[in-house]
């Protein structure tokens, strides 16, 4: 099985757009995994039926017994993070603040304080309408430990695909080069960086082939929306070919895009020109790759 990641150092660059277009013409032929959990997308695109689901759990958070609690503050005295105050007269955990260390509690003189287990999301096996099936996830506000939710959606969409017998796992990773990027890069087989022509952009894409770089993964790039600036798409050329990344395409700007996702399509459903033209080649490119 091949797994291929698609990747953008910075957001709004067309990643889940291109992603999606990817997955719908390989049909059948791929599990999908999308594994930008932190602002998980792709399910407008895919329309899936959430057949399976089941809470992630992970991480833990301070809680206080107001029963035991003897209001002597030393919790609060030893919380580095200030997310203990008094609260109509009570030592009560702010729970976006704690880090769940566990220091409060090993100080307590009276046990008030447990360390429980929190649920931080959740994830879904779904039928998508490609007649294939999507495997993923929705962290919840605020919450931590996005990279073992990317860990979670990648190893089930893994079991799925070879439980299917399916050659390709076509995974939609997150932006940045944070916890959760390096989750979804872990174990591809080829990885596609999605950028566009920018300062920003090319600074961040820069940024992200450095850490492609350090898991040894061959790596093509798409530049989108690439007519915007030409001299900036020239850099992104130049880039490339030093550092032996495949040029795979590029897209031009197309409001078509837009019109496509408030109706719920890919753009390769949407568009039957140029743009699925060159998104046709380009997904027979990275296969043959």
């Amino acid at each position: 099985m091949k797994e291929i990641v698609i990747i953008s150092g910075k957001g709004g660059t067309g990643k889940t757009s291109i992603t999606a277009s990817f997955a719908y013409l390989g049909g059948k032929e791929v599990i999908v995994a999308d594994c930008d959990v932190d602002a998980a997308d792709m399910h407008l695109l895919m329309q899936p039926d959430r057949r399976e689901s089941e809470d992630f759990y992970s991480g833990v958070l301070a809680e206080i017994n107001q029963e035991k609690c003897i209001k002597c503050g030393k919790c609060a005295e030893v919380c580095r993070w200030d997310a203990i105050p008094v609260i109509d007269n009570k030592y009560v955990v702010q729970s976006l603040d704690c880090e769940g260390c566990g220091y409060c509690a090993l100080v307590c003189p009276t046990d008030a304080i447990s360390m429980n287990e929190q649920n931080v999301g959740n994830w879904h096996i779904s039928n998508i309408k490609t007649g294939t099936k999507m495997v993923h996830a929705k962290l919840g506000v605020g919450a931590d430990n996005s990279g073992k939710l990317v860990a979670k959606v990648k190893n089930e969409a893994k079991a799925l695909a070879e439980k299917e017998g399916k050659e390709i796992l076509i995974v939609d990773g997150s932006p940045g080069i944070g916890c959760p990027v390096v989750s979804s890069l872990s174990g591809a087989s080829y990885v596609v960086l999605v950028t566009e022509p920018s300062v920003s952009g090319i600074h961040d894409l820069k940024r992200v082939y450095e850490l492609v770089k350090k898991f040894g993964i061959r790596a093509g790039c798409i530049i989108n929306k690439a007519d915007i600036n030409i001299n900036k798409s020239n850099e992104i050329h130049s880039f490339v070919k030093k550092e032996n990344i495949n040029l795979i395409c590029e897209i031009p700007y197309d409001e078509d895009f837009t019109k496509a996702m408030t109706q719920g399509k890919t753009i390769v459903e949407f568009d039957n020109g140029k743009i699925k033209q060159i998104l046709d080649e380009s997904w027979e490119k990275i296969k043959k790759i």
